[in-house]
């Protein structure tokens, strides 16, 4: 049996989503290992959503198709040397498991990329002609 609860500190008071003692009351005997560490948010809807606008922009300019293009970057921003049977082999991750953090980083990858590899600026949601923009690509 496994329990977990999430833990959240404001103003200085905990409060979390399970009582701990009962937690404590409900797993067997034995010895066990307690971790708190810090969540990280998935990455956003929102965020996903304006990766792709951008993508459609990247493949309006270039003539590349978008999903072409997010694997491109995805192995460009994410990728990883493995070794597997003694043999260096690099593989990439997507962004579905990225958090909202990790995501912005890869996003600010893709903004300076296109900028300096293709000329093509890509707005965030502050620039002011951000919403013209995304009414072009939606």
């Amino acid at each position: 049996m496994s329990e977990s609860a999430v833990m959240k500190k404001i103003d200085g008071e905990i409060r979390m989503t399970k009582d701990f003692t009962y937690m404590c009351r409900v797993i067997p005997n034995g010895v066990y290992r307690v971790v708190i560490e810090k969540m990280r948010e998935k990455r956003t809807i929102k965020q996903n959503d304006l990766m792709w606008i951008w993508l459609k922009c990247i493949e309006d300019e270039t003539g590349q198709m978008k999903n072409d293009i997010y694997c491109h970057y995805c192995k460009k921003f994410l990728s990883r040397v493995i070794i597997v049977d003694g043999e260096e082999e690099m593989v990439y991750d997507t962004t579905s498991k990225l958090n909202t953090k990790q995501m912005s980083e890869f996003m600010t990858n893709i903004q300076a990329d296109a900028a300096i590899e293709f000329g093509i600026s890509l707005p965030s949601p502050q620039d002011p002609w951000f919403d013209d923009f995304i009414n072009e690509y939606k």
